[in-house]
């Protein structure tokens, strides 16, 4: 609903009602306001386009044609988190899931089914049992037991809707599910892109073992551990990790560790923990690492995948992207409206439609 929406976005852009109606330089009041909020009211067109302008959001936002709504949204560090900034991230995730559904309905595509690996949410009566599990929807993905390449590219492939965008410093990723009227709920996960690669492979992974474990039976505490031990799980499966180091191990060098984080892509503070927790190491071997070789490893990670100037860069979710360019070539959408999809400068849209030489020698002509 509108109210709803007039609502977040405001407590995105952290105004109360009267420093929104300031910001609108008066054009309502602060009442008026609150009455949209209550749904008491409806703003005329030329005040939902001045709501729009304050609150630096679109009109098509506001008016919420698509009547979509995010359901079960749990910030896992909520405590720490302020009403603004979950705020912020809701109506993020609103304006870009509409977006992607926006072209999807033009291509008459039908969103992607979510292919759950489970008939459905698994009961873990155990921290322990997380680890078969993964190796369970391993075995149900035909995934094998080598590295996963690109955990975005799988998650999409399976039917999730993966979004990576900048959120608050102490949240690393959450997920949640799109509510759509006479359709069914779209999962989606979202990663903070300011993490490195491997902080954002592990988030996928344990935001995808929150997907599907019922953890009921279980402590938060616990549940959240089980996540943990999902998402070694399913980046380093135990096989093919004892094949590469060996059952039994009392030292481990640097390289060796640097080349093994590469290989599974992930922190190498996480790759000594998946290697203690199948007794590959015991805890003074963990110890000793920690305290020698990779001292610094829990806060600096050691030779990141990605660069410095490429951070969040690297297995961005590319669906969206392809299909907003599927749908300018077929000439179902401008130029403009697909810089306004992609939220990117008109310029790069038309590079990206013709190529950065054809581009440029249109503009000489």
């Amino acid at each position: 609903m509108i109210a709803d929406r007039i609502k977040l976005a405001r407590r995105k852009a952290g105004l109360s009602l009267r420093g929104l109606s300031e910001a609108m330089e008066g054009r309502v009041t602060a009442q008026a306001i609150g009455k949209y909020e209550r749904g008491e009211d409806i703003p005329s067109s030329g005040v939902l386009i001045a709501l729009a302008r304050a609150l630096k959001v679109s009109v098509a936002y506001l008016l919420d044609t698509q009547s979509v709504e995010l359901s079960g949204v749990e910030f896992r560090t909520k405590a720490s988190t302020s009403a603004r900034e979950r705020a912020h991230v809701e109506t993020e995730v609103l304006e870009w899931i509409e977006r992607y559904l926006q072209v999807e309905q033009m291509l008459e595509l039908d969103s992607a089914e979510w292919q759950c690996p489970v008939a459905m949410r698994c009961i873990l009566n155990r921290v322990e049992e997380a680890e078969q599990l993964a190796d369970d929807v391993r075995s149900h993905w035909k995934l094998g037991i080598d590295p996963i390449p690109n955990m975005t590219e799988l998650l999409e492939e399976k039917g999730l809707k993966v979004l990576t965008v900048s959120l608050p410093n102490r949240v690393s990723g959450f997920t949640c599910l799109v509510k759509r009227p006479n359709a069914s709920d779209l999962p989606v996960i979202v990663v903070n892109d300011q993490f490195s690669l491997e902080r954002r492979r592990l988030t996928l992974a344990h935001e995808l073992a929150h997907r599907i474990i019922d953890a009921q039976m279980l402590s938060t505490k616990e549940g959240e551990k089980a996540a943990t031990v999902f998402g070694g799980a399913f980046l380093m499966p135990r096989e093919h990790l004892l094949r590469e180091v060996g059952k039994h191990r009392h030292s481990l060098g640097y390289r060796e560790l640097i080349d093994l984080k590469r290989l599974y892509r992930v922190s190498a503070a996480a790759l000594l923990m998946r290697l203690r927790q199948i007794n590959v190491i015991d805890d003074a071997t963990l110890v000793y690492a920690f305290q020698t070789v990779a001292r610094r490893w829990r806060t600096q990670e050691p030779e990141e995948l990605e660069l410095p100037e490429e951070r969040g860069k690297r297995e961005r979710a590319l669906r969206f992207n392809r299909l907003c360019y599927r749908t300018l070539a077929e000439g179902m959408i401008s130029l403009d409206k697909a810089a306004e999809l992609l939220r990117q400068p008109l310029p790069e849209v038309e590079r990206g439609l013709k190529g950065p030489q054809n581009a440029h020698a249109d503009r000489r002509q």
